[in-house]
């Protein structure tokens, strides 16, 4: 079961799908609304997709992840099916304190969905194996039982 945004998000979310396939530009109206419903994370979301640091890495197996350059230059994993990412902020913002919905790499994910400007990777399992792996020890999880 796929996790799910607040109605109001999924549905700004759509509208805003919906306009750019109509008019390839995000009209100022929902741009404001996607900043009040996401908050200071919509800005930096959109910068991300602008500069196309958003790559959704496919294995032969079907599993996908999404990668995105952070504007640190560091990438991170995002998983859309459950809203979450590896990033301080998200831990932080989204876990701790719980005053965001996502952060804005999560929000650069679906809003590159929403633009088409996701770019796509053919990693093979193992590479996709290990990048999930690395992340782990990064995070200092070790290893999941």
């Amino acid at each position: 079961m796929e996790a799910t945004l607040p109605a109001v998000a999924e549905e700004l979310l759509k509208e805003i799908k919906k306009a750019f396939q109509e008019t390839s530009h995000i009209p100022d109206a929902l741009l404001l609304a996607l900043k009040f419903v996401f908050g200071s994370s919509a800005v930096a979301a959109l910068d991300l997709v602008d500069q196309h640091s958003v790559t959704r890495l496919v294995s032969p197996s079907g599993r996908a992840v999404y990668q995105v350059l952070g504007s640190s230059g560091k990438p991170y994993t995002c998983y859309a099916s459950c809203h979450f990412c590896t990033c301080p902020a998200f831990a932080f913002s989204v876990l701790r304190k719980n005053d965001s919905l996502v952060c804005k790499h999560i929000l650069a994910v679906y809003l590159s969905q929403a633009t088409g400007a996701c770019q796509e990777l053919a990693v093979s399992d193992q590479q996709l194996a290990s990048i999930l792996l690395a992340e782990e020890e990064e995070e200092g999880l070790g290893t999941v039982c």
